[in-house]
């Protein structure tokens, strides 16, 4: 309370201070997250569901592990210094700092459910892809016969993740096997590592479309996400840096970078599309790219070629080897409404897995989406062309804004009902740049490492 001046014979009144419009934000997706908990919980039987701990895909199993005392230790160190490090490296020192720490997060995570069940033996089960590695003898000839094993019904039907997705996830791994690296640790250790660099991918993009300041600002954030919980051990870590460097090489590339780098993004979307089906949906994110860069796209417009030629290189070699994607597609519609998804109520989770995104994004990413959100509404409001700073926060705004449509647009198509806090990974950490917005970052910071240890520590995650 505080104390103000009256009219009138020397009285006094008080009033309460006002609560900061973040908290309201935080406390609508406490809500969320609890809402989802007790409906699943208590309206839904896992029957309807079929996940163990509704929202998650996991069961409640406090514990500890090996990578405990790792993880505390990071998350103590980035809350303590990350900011005032982040602001004051330099910046190409500041990238490989923040791809390490990532790693060792993702890792100390990882191994809080030790080597095996939180590594080795995470890619492994029955429904994953190393499961069939024996069956690609001859890649071409699995590639053209690939489609006649997706629906449930068909001979020898792949496993959910294999048959949910276009081979070119299986793929990699059977080229890793290939290599003499075959096993799950060795895929595990893949992942990671390669998943670990889409943060650093998401730094690069807002540095060159907004502003280092703002991308230092994130760069705590985006190694400390919650989201690094499954990102270690998932393939869609992998998808997720595949597809943050497809758009990290396209903002270079429309910002005046060589042309090369526009054949790179071309060539990272093109195999983007062969990982994922629904990461089609990041042609929304590279749409806002090309609209920020739109200077650079008129100034050379025949950064197109290199782009599209690059873009034409998986999808080519994968119709030359006989792979029908589009075929593909709507079998995995089909085989997907076969399965749990044609048991699982879309009126459920339509909206629980928003709270799966609040839970692997975490609060701070709330309200730096608010916060973003306010960027753009005054920016709209005002009118014009904003200038300095108020420019590169727009175009930071207006990224992220970009990657939350297309996560509406995944969660609305009822193409991922459930599961979202893996499968929208190549989405949220893009919401995480958000976070850039807040002051005072080491209590958020907190917030985040806190929620991350709880949900690794109480929850067994799986899929």
């Amino acid at each position: 309370m505080r104390d103000l001046p009256a009219y009138g014979a020397g009285v006094t009144v008080t009033r309460p201070r006002p609560v900061p419009r973040d908290l309201y934000a935080v406390a609508a997706a406490v809500l969320l997250v609890t809402a989802a908990v007790l409906v699943g919980r208590y309206v839904y039987t896992y029957d309807d569901l079929i996940v163990g701990w509704p929202p998650l895909l996991g069961r409640w199993d406090p514990h500890l592990g090996p990578g405990t005392p790792a993880a505390v230790a990071v998350a103590a160190a980035v809350v303590a210094y990350g900011p005032a490090v982040a602001a004051r490296l330099p910046w190409r020192a500041l990238l490989p700092a923040a791809w390490g720490t990532a790693l060792a997060w993702t890792w100390s995570l990882a191994l809080i459910d030790g080597w095996e069940r939180g590594v080795a033996g995470r890619l492994t089960t029955r429904q994953e892809y190393l499961s069939v590695v024996d069956r690609w003898h001859d890649i071409p000839a699995t590639l053209r016969d690939f489609n006649g094993h997706i629906l449930l019904h068909s001979p020898d039907n792949w496993p959910a993740h294999v048959a949910g997705h276009p081979p070119g996830a299986t793929l990699t791994y059977v080229l890793l096997d290939r290599i003499g690296l075959g096993g799950g640790g060795w895929a595990g250790a893949l992942t990671i590592t390669v998943g670990a660099t889409a943060g650093v991918a998401v730094l690069v993009a807002v540095r060159a479309l907004a502003a280092e300041r703002l991308a230092r600002r994130a760069a705590p954030f985006l190694v400390l996400a919650p989201a690094a919980v499954w990102m270690g051990t998932s393939a869609d870590g992998y998808f997720a840096a595949v597809a943050a460097w497809a758009v990290a090489l396209l903002a270079l590339a429309v910002t005046g970078r060589p042309l090369w780098w526009a054949a790179g993004s071309g060539l990272l979307f093109g195999l983007t599309c062969y990982l994922s089906y629904g990461l089609t949906l990041f042609a929304v994110v590279a749409a806002a790219v090309l609209l920020l860069g739109r200077l650079g796209v008129r100034a050379r417009p025949v950064l197109f070629v290199p782009l599209l030629a690059g873009a034409a290189v998986v999808p080519v070699a994968f119709a030359a080897a006989g792979f029908d994607w589009w075929e593909a597609y709507h079998l995995l519609v089909e085989r997907y409404y076969e399965g749990a998804a044609g048991v699982r109520p879309y009126a459920y989770w339509v909206w629980a897995n928003l709270a799966c995104t609040v839970l692997i994004t975490g609060l701070a990413t709330v309200a730096g989406l608010r916060r973003a959100g306010g960027v753009l509404v005054r920016r709209r409001a005002g009118g014009g062309e904003a200038d300095g700073a108020r420019a590169e926060e727009t175009r930071l705004a207006f990224l992220v804004a970009a990657a939350l449509l297309a996560l509406l647009v995944a969660d609305l198509s009822g193409m991922s009902k459930a599961e979202t806090e893996r499968i929208w990974l190549p989405f949220a950490l893009w919401l995480l740049a958000a976070c850039a917005f807040l002051t005072r970052p080491r209590g958020w910071l907190a917030a985040q490492a806190v929620l991350a240890l709880l949900l690794n520590h109480l929850v067994a995650t799986g899929w």
